[in-house]
C-alpha cells in the first residue's frame, strides 16, 4: 500500500481520536451532571461515543449526534429507573406482616425469587425491574427470545404457587 493509499484512512482515524480526546471528558461531565453518577456517566458517554463511531463516515455533525444519542440513553436510564424504583415501591407498599413481626414471604421480593432457577430468576430480574424488552434480555442473557419468554412464563407460575394463587 503507498502512502498515498493510506492518507485518508490515516486522516479519518486521527480525526476520531481528536474528537474522542476532546470530547469524551466533557460529554461525560454533562451526563454525570444529569445522573449524579460516575459509572453510569461513563457507560452512556461510552455507549454514545461507541454508536457514533460505527456511523462516523454518515454522521454529517458528529457532535450533535454524539449529544442526541446521549439523550436518547440517558432517557433509557431514567426509564429503567422508574420502572425499577416503582416495581420495588409496589412491593414494598404490598408486604404484609407474620405473627412474628417480620415480612411475610408471600410479599417479600427476594423471597419469592431466591427458589426461582438462575435462568428464570435472571429473566424477571432484567425484564420486569430492569425493564428490558424480551429480545434485550434474550441478548444479555445469550439464550433464544422463545426460551426468555418460556423462563419467564414458568417463574411466574412458580411465584403464583408460592403466593397460594392458582387461578389462571
Amino acid at each position: 500500500m503507498t502512502m498515498w493509499e493510506a492518507g485518508p484512512a490515516v486522516a479519518e482515524t486521527d480525526a476520531r481520536q481528536e474528537f474522542f480526546a476532546a470530547e469524551y471528558p466533557r460529554l461525560a461531565g454533562w451526563v454525570r451532571r444529569q445522573v449524579g453518577d460516575d459509572d453510569t456517566a461513563h457507560d452512556v458517554a461510552a455507549e454514545a461515543f461507541t454508536r457514533l463511531m460505527s456511523r462516523w463516515s454518515a454522521a454529517r455533525e458528529p457532535h450533535a449526534y454524539l449529544y442526541k444519542t446521549a439523550v436518547n440513553l440517558l432517557k433509557d436510564h431514567w426509564r429503567r429507573a422508574r420502572k425499577e424504583r416503582s416495581a420495588l415501591s409496589l412491593v414494598a407498599a404490598e408486604q404484609h406482616h407474620g405473627p412474628d413481626g417480620r415480612p411475610d414471604r408471600a410479599s417479600d421480593l427476594r423471597g419469592l425469587l431466591e427458589p426461582l432457577p438462575e435462568h428464570q430468576r435472571t429473566a424477571v430480574l432484567l425484564h420486569y425491574l430492569a425493564g428490558f424488552s424480551i429480545r434485550e434480555v434474550s441478548e444479555i442473557v445469550g439464550r433464544a427470545e422463545g426460551t426468555v419468554k418460556s423462563d419467564l412464563f414458568q417463574a411466574r407460575a412458580r411465584i403464583r404457587v408460592e403466593l397460594g394463587d392458582n387461578d389462571d
